[in-house]
């Protein structure tokens, strides 16, 4: 198993495929980070070289991944919240944040439903 940038990509699958198990890089990322590396993308990552490894470390160092992409994200949202932006109170209280309706669905970010209970009517 190869380790790239703090995660064991998978070494049966495609060096396309593999380098998307790390956070921040996609398909298309993972393709522009082999051309870099001149290693070919259908190759697998058990058939790659210790240099090819060593040249696909460094194309992936110029990006922004895994922990410290984590972490800008959640410096974003939090700026977002502390600014008292629409987004930010969005966020603040478990909202869906991009126009969606919530009068039905928006379960993944709501929660489980809440039964509340009806008014007693009085009878007479």
């Amino acid at each position: 198993m190869a380790r790239i940038a703090g995660v064991d990509i998978p070494k049966h699958k495609r060096g396309v495929i593999a380098l998307t198990y790390i956070f921040g890089i996609g398909k298309s990322r993972a393709k522009e980070i082999l051309a870099t590396a001149k290693v070919d993308e259908s190759t697998k990552v058990s058939d790659w070289s210790d240099d090819e490894i060593s040249g696909i470390r460094a194309a992936v160092g110029g990006y922004t991944i895994e922990g410290e992409l984590r972490s800008e994200t959640q410096l974003n949202i939090k700026r977002l919240m502390d600014i008292g932006c629409y987004r930010g109170i969005r966020h603040r209280a478990g909202l869906p944040l991009r126009g969606q309706r919530t009068k039905n669905n928006s379960r993944t970010r709501k929660g489980r439903r809440k039964t509340v209970a009806n008014k007693k009517k009085v009878t007479k």
